[in-house]
């Protein structure tokens, strides 16, 4: 299996960094091919603009970058940083996105990868979304730290359920392109852990990665369960993330 790891944190030195650690060694142990992509290491410029196509666009007068972008993948041209990126993403069976949840989210510099990387053309086109996503047979999985706790980020913590907050991801992100997404493991607040809580989190998370293929995938709705105005039809019950009935 190809894996590719995206990773954002700028200190080697983080409990990201060993968990990203954790995971190319215990995936390498396994036989997987791992690739990562270090973000702040490799000084990726996270804004999506003109210079995403060194070849010029097709309307100077106005920037419109999904047209633009679609042009560019197609033709080849878009700008060398973005292709590199997308061929290891292609080439990927599963990507893991490891970051520390700021501001209830991704850091800016993933936040951009994505808008960059994800190019249309390349992650989606009209008609090819969430079940017939290009990325379909992909397997994506979050892996984060917080800075409070699992108490914060429960249902009914102050901080909102986890997986509401990372609804953007997961379902705007992932599912959107296709990707299975399997549940994310979470390491909350892991400065306030002592040095033996920090490895126990660091084996849980060894463990998880050894039984991947048990570990359950969040539900998303198939595209039978909704109308055509693309809301849940009459009587269909919403289980995924932050949908509700109304």
């Amino acid at each position: 299996m190809n894996v590719l790891i995206v990773y954002a944190h700028p200190e080697p030195k983080s409990y990201n960094a060993a968990m990203k650690d954790v995971a190319v060694r215990t995936l390498s142990e396994l036989g997987h091919d791992v690739t990562v992509s270090d973000l702040y290491a490799m000084n990726f410029f996270p804004v999506l603009g003109v210079g995403d196509f060194p070849d010029g666009v097709q309307d100077p007068s106005c920037l419109n970058i999904p047209r633009e972008q679609t042009h560019a993948y197609n033709q080849g041209t878009l700008s060398e940083d973005i292709r590199a990126e997308q061929e290891k993403l292609r080439k990927a069976d599963l990507v893991i996105f490891q970051f520390p949840v700021w501001w209830f989210g991704m850091p800016a510099i993933m936040k951009g990868w994505a808008d960059r990387v994800f190019a249309r053309g390349f992650a989606y086109i009209a008609g090819r979304k969430y079940d017939t996503g290009l990325f379909r047979g992909k397997t994506a999985m979050v892996v984060a730290t917080t800075g409070t706790s699992a108490d914060t980020y429960a249902p009914d913590g102050i901080d909102g359920d986890i997986l509401s907050v990372l609804w953007p991801v997961h379902n705007g992100l992932l599912r959107y392109t296709g990707f299975d997404v399997v549940s994310p493991f979470i390491a909350y607040m892991p400065a306030r852990m002592t040095p033996d809580m920090r490895a126990a989190r660091l084996e849980e998370y060894r463990q998880r990665l050894l039984n991947l293929d048990k570990t359950p995938r969040l539900f998303f709705h198939p595209a039978g369960d909704y109308g055509p105005n693309e809301r849940l039809l009459p009587g269909v019950l919403a289980r995924s993330g932050i949908q509700r009935n109304v």
